[in-house]
């Protein structure tokens, strides 16, 4: 009965996302005509905040941040960071522009520019948008637009594990988000977030309860190698998992998870 419940809320749920996109992306379309920048943002973020409070009010799926005080202050706009999120779900994709209240540039893959309204809506905001297939051409860009997006006080948020990882699993952690850091002389902020525990990957069938996000300490990226700062992160978020989520994880300590991470 549980299921079938969830099953219908969810369907409802899709429903609403379906139905609110559509005009919702028209108007950032027009709105793209005469404004950029910000004005495009804040509209676009307005629909993730319709999103994630219509999960909450028709599935159930509640949420708790830590760490709010380890990002730069509201009044301190030109900060910038690397943000570097553990990605289990859709769900902390669609969270974080309706919860952090200042612009994010996501770095993506660019097929989701692809998908109708949802898709047409993102690529009139100012984020990085990759070819994973060409990865050279893909890092020279990812540097070039982090570095101008970081030196005029975005939060550049990248997921270490390039694809969603299922719960209590653990991903292969690349390095981009470090050598970005490094190269564009910007903090690395950490993020631990459990989406999964109520929404879990390559599903629509979402669940009642709380999605907890912890945020890092910042992490300074001077005379550090992109491997070992890779290394620190993946440890601070994975032992941070699970603190926050210790049912998911078979074996409690992440030392059998360290290790090298892999450039990218």
């Amino acid at each position: 009965m549980a299921t079938l419940l969830s099953a219908v809320r969810s369907f409802i749920f899709v429903l609403v996302l379906i139905v609110t996109v559509v005009p919702w992306a028209l108007g950032v379309l027009v709105l793209s005509i005469f404004r950029r920048g910000d004005p495009i943002y804040w509209a676009c973020a307005g629909w993730l905040t319709v999103a994630i409070w219509s999960a909450r009010i028709i599935c159930g799926i509640r949420w708790r941040i830590h760490g709010m005080e380890n990002l730069p202050s509201a009044s301190d706009r030109k900060a910038g960071v690397v943000l570097l999120s553990k990605h289990q779900s859709t769900w902390e994709t669609f969270a974080y522009p309706a919860l952090l209240s200042h612009p994010l540039a996501y770095v993506f893959k660019r097929e989701l520019l692809y998908v109708p309204f949802f898709g047409w809506a993102m690529a009139r905001m100012d984020m990085i948008h990759i070819d994973r297939g060409r990865r050279t051409e893909a890092w020279n860009k990812v540097l070039k637009q982090g570095k101008r997006l970081g030196a005029q006080g975005n939060w550049v948020i990248m997921f270490p594990e390039g694809t969603r990882i299922a719960r209590g699993e653990v991903g292969d952690y690349k390095t981009g988000g470090t050598r970005l850091a490094i190269e564009a002389g910007l903090p690395v902020v950490p993020i631990a977030a459990t989406a999964a525990r109520c929404w879990p990957r390559k599903s629509f069938l979402l669940r009642p309860g709380v999605v907890d996000i912890s945020i890092g300490r910042q992490i300074r990226p001077e005379g550090r190698a992109p491997g070992e700062l890779m290394n620190e992160v993946k440890d601070w978020i994975e032992s941070e998992m699970r603190r926050l989520d210790p049912e998911a994880y078979t074996n409690p300590s992440p030392a059998g998870v360290a290790g090298t991470a892999n450039q990218h």
